[in-house]
């Protein structure tokens, strides 16, 4: 059974695209068929695949006002195999029109997600660094939300309003919804804060707290600029390393077998 995800944080550079990539790839090395879901005008994580978002014909920002499906605006991303809905600054125009609209106008990309969501074992979506209306149509559409936060004071007033619109959205329109996890990323355990506050985060979510820690790393850092996932830009550095645990730790919380790694991340 299929399940999406939206990656969101209300507070931006946690590592949300990072993690929305890096996720994504090493998901896709262990054999699942992965969907990832550019849902943020600066198309960053479209770039992080190699894709040069002002050159893209169709993007989300078309899916969302009907102008085409999402089968059509996809593009496939050769290593690791996976396909992207990409995205660029056109998605803040779709957004106006989405406002624009008097009913349904969250329900739009789960909609034109209905159409494919059985195609893939994954469904990642990462969303803008805001809670605005694209924000809000990622977490309808999503069946789960996972957290990306650095451990410091002001992520945790951001995750609070997280947490309030997340119940909201439960109660108003998608009563599925849940926390997939909270992940620590950009973790430094020299920090007495990060880990009074990791201490805090784990206290309060429990078991939703991924055992796995994404660390401060150059070469998760680097691999954006270069158009690919930490895992194709250095396989053996900390941070490609960790996003690979994250996606074995996922699916051993769901249960399902881990398959033989391909080639590119052994």
């Amino acid at each position: 059974m299929s399940r999406i995800i939206a990656v969101a944080n209300q507070k931006g550079g946690v590592g949300k695209t990072t993690t929305a990539v890096n996720l994504a790839a090493s998901l896709a090395v262990t054999r699942r068929r992965v969907l990832l879901v550019d849902l943020d005008p600066q198309g960053n994580a479209t770039m992080g695949c190699g894709i040069e978002k002002n050159q893209i014909e169709r993007g989300v920002g078309d899916v969302l006002i009907g102008a085409c499906t999402a089968l059509e605006a996809m593009l496939h991303v050769e290593a690791p195999p996976m396909d992207l809905l990409p995205a660029n600054q056109d998605l803040t125009a779709a957004e106006v029109q989405l406002l624009s609209l008097s009913v349904a106008r969250e329900t739009k990309l789960r909609q034109a997600l209905k159409a494919v969501r059985n195609d893939y074992d994954i469904i990642l979506i990462d969303c803008p660094p805001s809670l605005n209306m694209l924000t809000v149509n990622a977490l309808v559409a999503a069946d789960s939300v996972l957290v990306p936060m650095q451990c410091e004071y002001y992520a945790l007033e951001g995750l609070t309003a997280l947490m309030s619109t997340v119940e909201q959205i439960r109660e108003a329109v998608n009563p599925s919804l849940e926390i997939e996890g909270v992940l620590r990323t950009m973790f430094d355990p020299r920090n007495n804060l990060a880990n009074e506050v990791s201490s805090q985060l784990l206290n309060y979510f429990g078991d939703k707290v991924f055992r796995t820690i994404i660390p401060r790393n150059v070469r998760l850092a680097e691999a954006p600029s270069f158009g690919k996932p930490a895992l194709l830009h250095d396989k053996e550095s900390r941070g490609a390393l960790a996003y690979l645990a994250l996606a074995g730790e996922m699916i051993g919380r769901g249960e399902a077998p881990l398959a033989q790694p391909l080639a590119a991340a052994t």
